[in-house]
């Protein structure tokens, strides 16, 4: 008889790999709508339109996210994990963040693993509704050793404008 091992929510390896993809009507609909507003000029609920080239292709690669501001700084949390813009952001290390006609270039830095829980926890709780159910459990009353154990799942960066 054999037995499965299960990945603890929080397990380093788990964590250091985590995607999580979009399901069809995020893909198909509600993210190409709020691109759609965000381009013409309506942020909703924070969204910019972030344009960073593609660290295989060199092609322009745009996705839609919100920046959190918190004690003065902007920052980008990828709530899906390692995704393709996160890749793509520590490759080039800039990008252009953008509502409407307003474009922004900025540099980009990645936090290190033990200085993201206040960052996560003010995402969460700014845009928990929204994105709550990709923190796996997580909101923003965690504590900050669980939100440290998470960490390396949600790749986090600190923006500057050029």
């Amino acid at each position: 008889m054999s037995t499965a091992t299960v990945d603890a929510p929080f397990a380093p390896e788990t964590m250091a790999r985590r995607y999580q993809a979009p399901g069809w009507f995020n893909r198909r609909v509600f993210n190409p709508t709020v691109q759609f507003l965000t381009r013409r000029g309506l942020s909703v609920a924070g969204s910019h339109e972030l344009t960073v080239v593609g660290r295989i292709s060199g092609e322009p690669r745009r996705t839609v996210l919100n920046v959190l501001t918190l004690d003065g700084e902007r920052y980008l949390v990828a709530p899906r994990g390692h995704t393709a813009w996160v890749k793509n952001l520590r490759a080039a290390g800039e990008a252009t963040l953008r509502v409407g006609r307003r474009h922004d270039h900025v540099t980009a830095t990645e936090l290190a693993d033990d200085d993201k829980a206040p960052v996560l926890r003010a995402y969460l709780a700014r845009w928990g509704w929204e994105v709550g159910a990709l923190f796996e459990g997580l909101d923003r009353n965690a504590d900050d050793a669980t939100l440290r154990a998470a960490a390396p799942g949600f790749p986090v960066f600190r923006v500057e404008g050029a």
